[in-house]
């Protein structure tokens, strides 16, 4: 049997691998990147569901149009524009998933060999997607304000080839927690103004800030529309309603929208109508707001809690930022230590978490350690970071 050259290019996703052990009633896990089933919104789905009309129960059952439902298109783009982002100059394209929009795009743009820009660390989820394309992955590291500025110009500056694009994920990034301060945003406009070069922003987590002040920093570059780069930007419901839901979102322009289009008929035809009339009521009837209200406290807790724990107990080699929202911690190590020789030792204390590596483009580079708080409570977080804190120590 003979497999394609992209088939040869996969590999499994270590957080995905860990599933099997996070399920274990022994495992207290930190891996899982999801929200917290005792989360849900159970009781609003239950008053959605239950209010539909009879036509809205056959459209959910059926076939929808490609781009999505026109009614959900409606409501979302209502819920961007009062985030800013410029709904009327570019086109909503519903997808299953925004990991699926991040394959559309790299279908569009990648051919095999062809260089793409990347953070390191970048979320598995990407990775793999461009990884499938045969796309020569190049990739910066993060600082606490986004990406290292100053070596994006210089490989920008030195490079042969123009990469196909730049992915980055600027709001409380998955797995480094970072948030992208104003003036790197700005110095990224400064640096692709005029150069051709489209930019992949995703954005599935600036819903979930812990503190009022950040606002401004939330701001997506997509928002700020500059007019000289294609910004392509990207979103989820897997945050702010159920991952279950399979439905994401792109916003582009007009010319990308047709190619994008078209890929996404290839691929399913539509997403879920089912999923996408309950996103849509959620919209409407502005329970989405409540909703994230309520577990963006929730979260808060858990992160603050998690963040005492190891400030309090950790080594002083080892380094972390507090997030201000989203879903993870991004511990340091020192670079002699292998974060998966502490995750095996980890495991038999009963605790798990997700090592640098599966971060890294390359897969090499292990020496920091994603916990999530987003799935854990706060008694199992008590009860599971001083086990990791533990195994740390005994290789630190």
């Amino acid at each position: 049997m003979i497999f394609s050259e992209s088939a040869a290019n996969l590999r499994t996703s270590e957080i995905r691998d860990l599933m099997s052990l996070a399920g274990r009633d022994d495992i207290i896990s930190f891996a899982g990147g999801m929200p917290d089933n005792n989360l849900f919104p159970i009781n609003d789905i239950n008053d959605i569901y239950n209010n539909f009309t009879t036509k809205e129960k056959q459209i959910a059952m059926q076939y929808g149009p490609t781009p999505g439902l026109p009614s959900l298109i409606e409501s979302l783009g209502q819920y961007l524009k009062k985030k800013g982002l410029p709904v009327e100059s570019n086109k909503i394209l519903i997808t299953t998933g925004s990991l699926q929009a991040i394959n559309i795009f790299s279908k569009i743009f990648i051919d095999p060999n062809s260089p793409i820009l990347v953070e390191n660390p970048c979320f598995i989820g990407a990775i793999s997607a461009f990884k499938s394309y045969q796309a020569n992955i190049k990739s910066i590291e993060l600082t606490k304000d986004g990406i290292n500025i100053e070596n994006l110009e210089n490989f920008l500056t030195s490079s042969d080839k123009k990469p196909r694009f730049f992915y980055f994920t600027p709001n409380f990034h998955n797995p480094a927690g970072v948030l992208y301060s104003i003036d790197t945003k700005k110095k990224l406009i400064q640096l692709f103004s005029g150069q051709g070069i489209p930019i992949i922003e995703d954005d599935v987590y600036s819903d979930l800030f812990f503190y009022d002040e950040d606002a401004s920093h939330l701001t997506p570059l997509k928002s700020i529309n500059p007019q000289d780069i294609d910004v392509c930007y990207t979103g989820s419901f897997s945050k702010i309603l159920g991952p279950g839901l399979r439905l994401g979102w792109m916003l582009v322009s007009p010319t990308i929208y047709e190619k994008c289009e078209l890929v996404k008929q290839s691929f399913d035809a539509c997403s879920p109508s089912f999923t996408q009339l309950i996103a849509d009521k959620f919209l409407r009837t502005g329970k989405v707001y409540a909703y994230t209200k309520a577990v963006k406290e929730e979260y808060k807790e858990r992160c603050l809690l998690m963040s005492k724990l190891l400030n309090e107990q950790l080594p002083d080699s080892i380094h972390f930022h507090t997030p201000r929202g989203g879903f993870y911690f991004w511990l340091s190590l020192p670079e002699s230590i292998n974060a998966t020789d502490i995750l095996k030792k980890a495991i038999k204390k009963g605790a798990l978490f997700v090592s640098g590596k599966t971060f890294d483009p390359d897969g090499k580079k292990d020496n920091h350690i994603r916990l999530s708080f987003c799935n854990t409570s706060k008694e199992q977080i008590m009860k599971g970071i001083p086990k990791i804190i533990e195994s740390i120590k005994e290789l630190v």
